[in-house]
């Protein structure tokens, strides 16, 4: 029997102008009936940067909700703002699944849809200004609670009750957390770049990543993506 998870919220939301005048979708509302799922997004979502947030292989965020008491401890003595289910702009949010458990390549019925894991996100300066921590994004980064993205395979409905099924697993061993370990702690690891260099179910910009890293054995400089300098 596939083994299958209750979504928490189902979320979609509009893009606003966003910090340094830049627009964001990142304040995704929960949703009361049935979302049509295309293949860039949900048809109600709207991406506020459409070059470096959504499209296919960023069609779908997920975030795992038991990273919230997490970054409530870490950060108590901070004044942090939106910490809570829903405060990464994620469009689905459950308990029991996270980077550890979630593999590259994982696919999964999600009413008449059908998605694929495709990458873990890669987090930005617009998480400074939406928890009001100004090195948010390097926190999430390197604490590895980034939450990944789905590409869709299958366009369809989803209601807000459906369950999450996991049906298929062609890369078990390439956990999510794995990638994020060989993209930010062992990052000019040989063996694994080359690996994720050939993972066929990865995001091709990570694969080309991998590929650059290890032809150039250099670290790509991560400091406008995180800071926004």
């Amino acid at each position: 029997m596939n083994p299958s998870w209750s979504l928490l919220s189902l979320r979609v939301g509009s893009a606003v102008a966003g910090p340094r005048d830049q627009p964001t979708a990142i304040d995704k509302q929960p949703v009361s009936r049935a979302q049509y799922l295309e293949e860039h997004r949900f048809r109600k979502d709207q991406q506020g940067d459409a070059v470096h947030h959504g499209g296919p292989e960023k069609a779908v965020h997920h975030y795992a909700a038991e990273h919230y008491p997490k970054w409530a401890e870490e950060l108590a003595e901070m004044p942090v703002q939106n910490l809570q289910e829903g405060g990464f702009g994620e469009n689905l949010s459950t308990l029991g699944l996270t980077e550890e458990t979630v593999a590259i390549g994982d696919t999964f019925e999600l009413g008449d849809a059908v998605i694929q894991v495709s990458q873990p996100r890669q987090p930005c300066w617009k998480l400074n200004h939406r928890f009001n921590v100004p090195d948010m994004a390097l926190r999430v980064q390197t604490s590895g609670r980034t939450g990944w993205y789905y590409r869709v395979l299958q366009p369809g409905w989803v209601q807000p009750d459906d369950p999450l099924r996991r049906i298929t697993r062609s890369q078990p061993d390439w956990t999510v957390a794995r990638v994020l370990r060989a993209l930010y702690h062992e990052r000019l690891e040989g063996d694994e770049l080359s690996a994720l260099a050939e993972l066929a179910e990865l995001a091709p910009r990570l694969r080309e990543l991998a590929a650059r890293r290890l032809s150039s054995m250099t670290v790509e400089d991560w400091t406008r993506r995180l800071t926004g300098a």
